[in-house]
């Protein structure tokens, strides 16, 4: 089997849309949630190409995609914030979203940053597992909106 990561200005655009709702199809209430989200994010990295191919890739196995990250340079060099990072549900639990996320983590520290930040919410353990794997510790625990999140720091 061939993982590959490809620029985003390969696909077309609601690839991100499709593979977070795929990826959180286990429960309703996510795209509920975010939906909106999804799609003002879509929409944002379709109409800005060059930001997308720089802070952003999509994970295909033998051709197919099957899940992306996304990462905020804004605050770069202080931190790098990944935002979206996502699996379809057909792959998980195969290590395909830990490679995903050492290859975001490669790409990031190319950049000089001090340290990655990530959130993930308090009832999603294998994400926690994952980021917790590569060397994430947790540094904050916080409400929002009734949900626990869990915030992660990866220092460089």
């Amino acid at each position: 089997m061939s993982i590959e990561y490809i620029k985003v200005s390969d696909f077309y655009r609601g690839i991100f849309f499709e593979l977070l709702k795929d990826a959180y199809s286990f429960d309703c209430k996510y795209e509920q949630a975010y939906k909106s989200k999804w799609q003002e994010n879509d929409d944002f990295f379709f109409n800005n190409l060059q930001i997308a191919d720089k802070y952003c890739f999509i994970t295909t196995l033998n051709g197919e995609a099957i899940g992306f990250v996304a990462w905020d340079p804004r605050n770069m060099p202080e931190y790098a914030e990944i935002g979206d990072n996502c699996i379809v549900s057909k792959y998980k639990g195969n290590g395909y979203g830990k490679l995903q996320l050492q290859e975001a983590i490669n790409r990031i520290t190319q950049n000089d940053v001090k340290k990655i930040i990530v959130t993930t919410n308090d009832d999603l353990i294998p994400a926690q597992r994952m980021y917790q794997s590569v060397g994430f510790t947790i540094c904050q625990r916080r409400k929002k909106q009734n949900v626990e999140h869990i915030d992660y720091v990866y220092f460089l």
